[in-house]
């Protein structure tokens, strides 16, 4: 996968999780709820959302609602839980709650399953989730 294509696919991620964020704080979720959330403009957030629709990861009602497909919510929320568990273990480690949420955001998308996988483990056990 190239560079331009990783950013893309690193996008999209981004995307179909903060429509899962919203939608467990909103009770519907708009293109311009996520625009605010990422503070993108409108256009780049509606060109987002087409490219979403186009692959099946959301469907937007003639109201313009925002809801995840089945396969959007699995990436959704596995996208979720690797940020989750990536912040929670860096301020474990001591890091600054804003820089871990931040390093957490780039860890999350590059590493593969297996590694994930061996460090969720570890580090449940680290924090004490096992």
């Amino acid at each position: 996968m190239s560079y331009i294509q990783h950013k893309s696919e690193e996008s999209l991620e981004d995307y179909l999780e903060t429509i899962l964020i919203l939608s467990r704080r909103l009770s519907v979720v708009r293109s311009i709820d996520v625009a605010t959330e990422l503070n993108f403009s409108k256009p780049s957030v509606s060109v987002a959302m087409k490219n979403l629709k186009n692959r099946a990861y959301i469907t937007v009602s003639e109201d313009g609602y925002l809801h995840l497909t089945n396969e959007g919510q699995k990436i959704a929320e596995n996208v979720y839980e690797r940020h989750t568990l990536l912040t929670d273990w860096l301020v474990h480690l001591g890091v600054d709650p804003k820089v871990a949420a931040y390093d957490a955001c780039k860890m999350e998308h590059d590493i593969t399953p297996e590694s994930y996988e061996a460090m969720k483990k570890c580090i449940l056990s680290i924090l004490g989730r096992t």
